[in-house]
């Protein structure tokens, strides 16, 4: 029997932000109302400090800046929605595809790391970052049964590239990696993308129902709540594979993933345990959405170096262009 420790987690990380909330309006309250109950709330508030410390970016509030220090390389992570835009497909809203391109290159990354990344016969995806990102490494998770259209993960690079790997799971896109060489440095860029709940349309009108009277209400609660438990069961296994590549990295890295989990998740722990620090958190300020859907408190993408690496900058920026939004940090490795 599956050990639930994952998905009870999972569903208490999503639930976190507003019981964080609730606590600090009832610290206020109390200090107003009886200022000898206002200790119960700010100790609860001092428990939850670790979930609260990757929840929450208390560092720089300044705009990113387009030049980047002379030591440091520019990483760019996103999931670009298989290049369909944020409208629906079928009804002809997909966007064109050198907007995106145009998107990541007027901030001039050194690297980029994309999730449902395509490519076909028909239309060549990859040609329109080569031009300026001569080396690449795509490994194809999801194909058609001619073999004429694939899609996964990719990593483009302005450096070369020395060695390549891809390590599949179950059901999701891979977790796979390029070795870079920059002068006299090498480093390590991961990429990923960790199982997703696969909520279809008729899910996202079920979130709708929830409110709705009581027995429609607990048909669809039943429905999400069953794709929940096993999209977290998923991303369980996900993770410890993915933190036990990383402990046998031999040298500086970045991950650069989608993780359909928030920061404070058993995903999220136990990748970063593995000695990785977030971008976000240490350049940037307040809760740092990524993803337009559902929650306004959904950061599930991630730019995570190791220790080895000092991070100067940090965004997060809404293309309009994906249900995800681009990031963007300058790292610098530690000499």
């Amino acid at each position: 029997m599956d050990k639930p420790v994952s998905w009870l987690t999972g569903f208490a990380g999503l639930a976190l932000p507003y019981l964080i909330l609730f606590q600090f309006l009832f610290l206020l309250f109390w200090l107003f109302a009886k200022p000898g109950f206002a200790t119960f709330s700010f100790i609860a508030l001092l428990i939850g400090w670790k979930q609260l410390s990757v929840l929450v970016a208390f560092q720089s509030t300044r705009s990113f800046e387009d030049e980047k220090r002379a030591n440091s390389i520019r990483v760019a992570n996103w999931n670009i929605r298989g290049f369909n835009g944020i409208g629906n497909v079928s009804r002809g809203m997909a966007v064109l595809k050198k907007q995106i391109v145009e998107a990541i290159q007027q901030h001039n990354p050194d690297i980029i790391c994309l999730q449902e990344f395509n490519q076909s016969e028909e239309e060549n995806h990859i040609g329109l970052f080569t031009p300026t990102y001569p080396y690449y490494y795509f490994a194809p998770d999801y194909q058609n049964k001619s073999g004429t259209y694939t899609s996964g993960c990719i990593i483009f690079s302005k450096w070369p590239i020395i060695q390549t790997r891809r390590v599949p799971y179950l059901d999701a896109e891979s977790l796979l990696f390029a070795d870079l060489r920059k002068g006299k440095d090498t480093f390590r860029i991961y990429t990923t993308h960790l199982r997703s709940f696969k909520f279809k349309r008729e899910d996202y009108r079920d979130l709708d129902k929830i409110g709705a009277p009581e027995e429609d209400a607990m048909e669809a609660s039943k429905n999400i709540f069953r794709k929940m438990r096993l999209a977290f069961k998923y991303r369980e296994r996900q993770a410890l594979l993915v933190a036990k590549e990383i402990a046998a990295c031999p040298y500086p890295l970045v991950l650069c993933a989608d993780f359909n989990d928030v920061p404070t998740s058993y995903t999220y722990h136990q990748i970063t345990s593995a000695g990785l620090q977030d971008a976000f958190i240490k350049a940037s300020a307040g809760l740092g959405r990524t993803y337009m859907s559902i929650s306004p408190t959904l950061r599930i993408d991630f730019i995570l170096p190791n220790l080895q690496w000092q991070v100067h900058q940090f965004a997060i920026i809404d293309e309009a262009l994906s249900d995800h939004f681009l990031l963007v940090s300058d790292l610098e490795l530690k000499k």
